[in-house]
């Protein structure tokens, strides 16, 4: 059982940077894949980046490319999700999961993720 806290959004003007944070409980984090999600207001959740397990392998939504950058630090059992760039259409509740399984490459799937946060709010402001 893995338990996910994200962490880091708020509220910024556009071109700034924000620092998400997914802290997990648990022993042998770095076993999982992670993956950052999004969802806006009237829109499907959609998935932002993800980190395959120990390490090894991202995938970053179009959308996002040469933006954001994920990564991880094991010793603190945390995912970060480092938005640069930021524009107002990156506005949206942003999700962090984990992914048990191993795969080649992490899965851009919502469905294929077994543990989820709460949730952390970014607005980006024109």
């Amino acid at each position: 059982q893995v338990q996910l806290v994200e962490s880091g959004g708020g509220l910024v003007q556009a071109g700034e940077s924000l620092r998400l944070s997914c802290a997990a409980s648990g022993r042998a984090f770095s076993s999982y894949a992670v993956g950052w999600f999004r969802q806006a207001p009237g829109k499907e959740r959609e998935f932002v980046a993800a980190l395959n397990r120990g390490g090894g392998g991202t995938r970053y939504a179009d959308s996002v490319k040469g933006r954001f950058t994920i990564s991880r630090d094991s010793a603190k059992n945390t995912v970060y999700l480092q938005m640069n760039s930021l524009k107002p259409e990156d506005t949206a509740v942003y999700y962090c999961a984990a992914d048990r399984r191993l795969r080649l490459i992490p899965t851009m799937t919502g469905d294929d993720y077994d543990y989820w946060g709460q949730g952390t709010q970014v607005t980006v402001s024109s």
